[in-house]
């Protein structure tokens, strides 16, 4: 179990991580176009096919995980465990099944325990973008609650 009392701080300069499900990855190229002058302001990670598809849509570079299926959303879980990223965009599809199943609830569950801002679809990732935190320093850690649970 993480510790209650365990802090990070994410710099004005996020280190954003990007993820999108092959039916999604459309929404997330037509988002990412949209937020180009702000995503170029933070360091940009992301899974696999989504990070190449992103770097040369926006011509930023992207640090590339593994592909999602093959560890990537373990490899981004890990991140935020770590303290290593400090928000995700996550556009999964819900409609489809997912072979790597039980990784994309992981992903999901560990940026709750470690109170890491995730947006799963546009709207919330435009607010996350369009929030002043993105531009100031913020303090995060795993919640009690969720710890203790």
């Amino acid at each position: 179990m993480p510790d209650a009392n365990l802090r990070f701080t994410s710099h004005p300069r996020k280190r954003l991580a990007l993820i999108a499900h092959d039916r999604r990855k459309g929404d997330m190229l037509d988002w990412a176009r949209a937020n180009h002058a702000t995503l170029r302001q933070h360091e940009l990670y992301a899974t696999g096919t989504t990070g190449r598809l992103v770097s040369e849509a926006l011509d930023l570079p992207v640090t590339c995980f593994l592909s999602g299926p093959f560890g990537g959303d373990q490899q981004v879980g890990a991140g935020i465990a770590e303290g290593r990223l400090d928000c995700v965009v996550f556009f999964w599809d819900p409609l489809e099944p997912q072979p790597h199943d039980v990784d994309v609830k992981a992903l999901l569950r560990i940026a709750v325990v470690y109170d890491c801002p995730i947006a799963c679809n546009r709207a919330t990732a435009d607010f996350i973008l369009s929030s002043p935190h993105m531009q100031a320093v913020y303090e995060r850690g795993p919640r009690a609650e969720a710890v203790a649970s």
